[in-house]
């Protein structure tokens, strides 16, 4: 694993893995299990779904999921990927054209805070191939609950599959490292903007540092790996 990329080619891929590719430029991530024989199985939002709280990171989801046309289906998989809800589809259409990436887990913490953004790792440990690929088949038919952008999304999906946790349901924000990365980078927005120009402009470089600290402690403190406010998810036989 790199502090830059976690691009990796298809041929490098285990049953297992917590994939996850690139949307609109970089601005949010699609996660899922990869199974086997180029089947992946992700939460998806589908169209016309209710996902967010009035949030960016709402908007900028909802207006570009992957469209699919109705009169050209996914020849491997039926174009699957217009369902809503916990999916199986082949690996093209859950990639939508984009690059492949795999999640890394139990990183350093060191690492973890080297990464300038979070939904790339965690520093928990992945359970086994067996365990997730039972939580993943599982979830395929019993649901995931309602698609929620900043508390339930794809990231929480896989991240429960690969270590049998999940965030309380009374909380604000799941263990989805993007909507950590989300919520630490608007608090530190809203602090720069209260400033000046003048003030700005006198803002020291250790204060900068010290600002980005700050975002890099509440993403470091939001991760899976460390928080407290969670709970191992039953199954159901």
């Amino acid at each position: 694993m790199g502090v830059v990329s976690n691009k990796i080619e298809r041929e490098n891929l285990k049953r297992g893995d917590h994939i996850y590719s690139w949307r609109l430029a970089y601005a949010y991530s699609h996660h899922g299990i990869y199974v086997d024989n180029g089947n992946v199985i992700h939460f998806t939002q589908g169209e016309g779904q209710e996902i967010g709280t009035g949030t960016g990171l709402d908007r900028i989801i909802g207006s570009s999921l992957p469209q699919h046309p109705l009169d050209n289906p996914c020849p491997i998989c039926g174009d699957e990927s217009r369902s809503d809800g916990v999916i199986s589809s082949c690996i093209d259409c859950f990639l939508s054209g984009g690059d492949l990436y795999r999640y890394e887990y139990g990183v350093t913490p060191a690492l973890f805070l080297a990464k300038a953004r979070g939904g790339t790792c965690t520093l928990a440990s992945s359970e086994s191939e067996e365990q997730v690929i039972h939580r993943a088949f599982y979830f395929l038919k019993k649901g995931f609950g309602v698609y929620h952008v900043m508390k339930n999304n794809c990231e929480d999906f896989a991240l429960c599959c690969k270590t049998g946790l999940k965030v309380i349901s009374t909380v604000k924000v799941g263990q989805s490292g993007q909507a950590a990365t989300f919520q630490a980078a608007t608090g530190v927005f809203l602090s720069l903007a209260c400033l000046s120009p003048l003030g700005y402009a006198a803002t020291s470089v250790a204060s900068l540092v010290a600002t980005y600290g700050t975002y890099s402690v509440k993403r470091y403190i939001n991760d899976i790996g460390v928080r407290r406010d969670v709970e191992r998810v039953v199954l159901e036989e």
